[in-house]
């Protein structure tokens, strides 16, 4: 269904496999899961990151610290959203190499069995 509406408005053929992108996403999210403290150290240095870089756009102090508060805010969510980028990549490698290894159908059971895990660990640690 997306396909057929992407080759419509692209001037040529996009093949788009939903296992790969159900794989992708089941290791990306195990990955986001059971590294958490990576993941917050990755969320927290793009935060920092997009306020620097937005400080350099205002030249007076006064509308800076005006705004401060929001644009912070707006960062955080951004920083949040993008966190999620490096753990794409590697949920992409490790399900092509799953793949490559053992098999399509190994790579969707394992990203299942290892993304229930890792959200169990979460939980664990979190309350713990």
């Amino acid at each position: 269904m997306v396909s057929s509406m992407l080759n419509e408005f692209l001037p040529f053929r996009l093949e788009v496999n939903p296992l790969i992108i159900a794989g992708v996403g089941l290791w990306s999210l195990a990955l986001y899961l059971g590294f958490s403290p990576a993941s917050e150290w990755v969320t927290e240095q793009l935060s920092r990151w997009l306020n620097f870089a937005e400080r350099s756009l205002y030249t007076s102090a006064e509308e800076f610290e005006r705004t401060r508060h929001a644009r912070e805010s707006l960062n955080g969510l951004y920083a949040s959203i993008f966190s999620i980028v490096p753990f794409l990549f590697l949920g992409g490698l490790c399900n092509y190499l799953i793949e490559l290894t053992l098999g399509r159908s190994w790579a969707i059971s394992l990203g299942i069995l290892i993304c229930v895990s890792c959200g169990i660990y979460e939980l664990g640690r979190r309350n713990g």
